[in-house]
């Protein structure tokens, strides 16, 4: 391998230009705000700006394991509104030989800079994913002297819905990818967010309490645990579907002997936020509402009731009707409308017609987790759903698409129930096609064994450090893990159970453009 100075050094970049290129020792490398990542190979690493349009500001890094590079390429996802390169997912790639991409989705250094910039919006939605990849694998046929064999793409949330855009858009860019809690209903999952800050904000004090909202799901918890094919001492639910929960029998104030109870106020934004957001003109229905089952996680009503807190959550606002948007003032009938029409054609990957992936032979894995109070799981369980219809029936779609529900897993892990999947870098799980889920795609993809099903993995207080709590199988939907008898801690005390495909409340079909 030549010296990396001489390989970039007069190296032209369509579109763009390399913007550093440095070699990082084995060890650790500093971040630009000063934290530290450790336990790196030697890499190269490589940053690029591109501008695709005048508009356009995306920057672009590709890390280059100096040795042991396994012969393919990881694009990475990001989360939120961007505004900067992820770093943690080019460090677990590299780590796994991987030579890997991320980009700032040309929003640094942060979403509002996207305000009153329509090319930025595209490249939010969908543009710089693409460029990236196009950009990184020049970089890796120049450094290596050779192409990468097999090009894999994995993220969560924002990441998902790049994931899923790239499947749409730009099929010929991967042989593999992994979706984790897609925000791909983008316009609508945060037509959601707002639905859920008016509903505890119709009065003063309505907000709920940590202890409240603690109390709401362990309310919920008790009524259902153990009935829904999980075992009996879960604190979490296995199929929040089968959860018939009745709102009102959470304790209220005036029935407790202290204020722990919910106001009659908050009952009634609780009960809004079950209900999930409506067109007030038409009925219609806009988004779906949180899961039961996931009210005091993180990134759930804690956040979304909170005006300070949520203000991170609702950028798209801005981008559509100007920085000075009064979003309390938010029409969810005529107002909605305009949002769609100027954001869902580039931020929204709702087109279930995946039929060129398929005939390139890509395959594509999947996951949400089923106590994920940011991105629910029911909208990518009801995307499954059309795709299987699109496609014709569940075995056509599962030859080259399948979906994991993970049992109390909050957003892109953490949670109640089960946490990872492998993709958190944890040595106290296996990276084989069992456990991990970038491993079971490597192996359909390049020995064609579909995944059957992946052990996952519920740490210690859902913090990986303190090691294995239990362990649970996953299976392609619409199976879920039932317990069926032994140790409830092993995976050999499950078995999956098909359960009956939909039964989640579905958007109308205007929004789901």
């Amino acid at each position: 391998m030549e010296l990396w100075e001489e390989v970039f050094k007069n190296a032209e970049i369509r579109g763009g230009t390399i913007t550093c290129a440095e070699m990082v020792l084995h060890g650790s490398f500093s971040l630009p705000d000063g934290k530290m990542i450790s336990d790196l190979p030697a890499f190269c690493r490589i940053a690029v700006n591109l501008k695709p349009t005048p508009q356009s500001n995306i920057q672009v890094e590709i890390w280059l394991p100096e040795e042991n590079w396994n012969g393919n390429f990881l694009g990475t996802g990001n989360g939120g509104g961007a505004g900067s390169i992820s770093y943690a997912p080019l460090a677990f790639g590299i780590r796994r030989g991987y030579a890997t991409a991320n980009t700032d989705l040309g929003t640094s250094p942060n979403a509002d800079s996207a305000v009153g910039q329509p090319e930025r919006w595209a490249d939010f939605g969908h543009r710089a994913t693409h460029e990236m990849t196009v950009v990184a694998k020049e970089i890796v046929a120049l450094f290596y002297k050779k192409s990468a064999k097999y090009a894999y793409f994995i993220g969560c949330s924002t990441g998902g819905q790049q994931a899923l855009m790239e499947a749409q858009r730009y099929p010929s860019d991967y042989n593999g990818i992994i979706a984790g809690a897609p925000a791909n209903n983008r316009t609508h999952l945060h037509t959601g967010f707002l639905w859920n800050l008016k509903a505890m904000n119709q009065s003063s004090g309505a907000m709920l309490s940590e202890e409240q909202l603690k109390l709401v799901t362990q309310t919920v918890i008790d009524q259902w645990q153990g009935n829904d094919g999980g075992a009996s001492e879960d604190n979490f639910l296995t199929d929040p579907r089968r959860c018939d929960f009745d709102p009102d029998t959470i304790p209220t104030r005036n029935a407790t002997d202290n204020n722990k109870g919910l106001t009659s106020e908050q009952l009634s934004g609780l009960k809004q936020i079950y209900a999930g957001p409506t067109n007030p003109r038409t009925g219609e229905r806009i988004y779906t509402p949180l899961p039961y089952g996931s009210e005091s996680i993180p990134g759930g009503i804690g956040i979304q009731q909170d005006p300070e807190l949520v203000s991170s959550l609702l950028y798209l606002f801005k981008w559509a009707f100007g920085a000075d948007f009064d979003y309390t003032k938010f029409d969810f009938d005529r107002d909605l409308d305009t949002l769609n029409d100027r954001l869902a054609p580039l931020l929204n990957a709702n087109n279930p017609d995946l039929s060129e992936m398929k005939e390139l032979g890509g395959k594509i894995l999947m996951y949400t987790g089923m106590s994920d109070p940011l991105v629910p799981y029911q909208d990518a369980l009801h995307y499954y759903d059309r795709v299987i219809e699109d496609q014709g029936g569940l075995s056509q779609t599962q030859s080259f698409f399948r979906f994991f529900l993970v049992p109390g897993m909050g957003h892109c892990g953490g949670g109640p129930g089960l946490n990872d999947i492998g993709l958190g870098g944890s040595p106290y799980v296996q990276q084989d096609r069992e456990h991990d889920v970038l491993s079971a795609l490597v192996a359909w993809v390049e020995h064609g064994i579909a995944p059957e099903k992946i052990i996952a993995t519920a740490f210690k207080d859902s913090f990986a450090p303190n090691g294995v709590s239990f362990q649970r199988p996953i299976y392609p939907y619409p199976q879920l893990p039932e317990y069926v008898d032994g140790d409830p801690t092993l995976p050999s005390s499950y078995q999956g159970v098909h359960h009956p495909q939909g039964g989640v409340l579905i958007p109308a079909e205007r929004y789901l453009i």
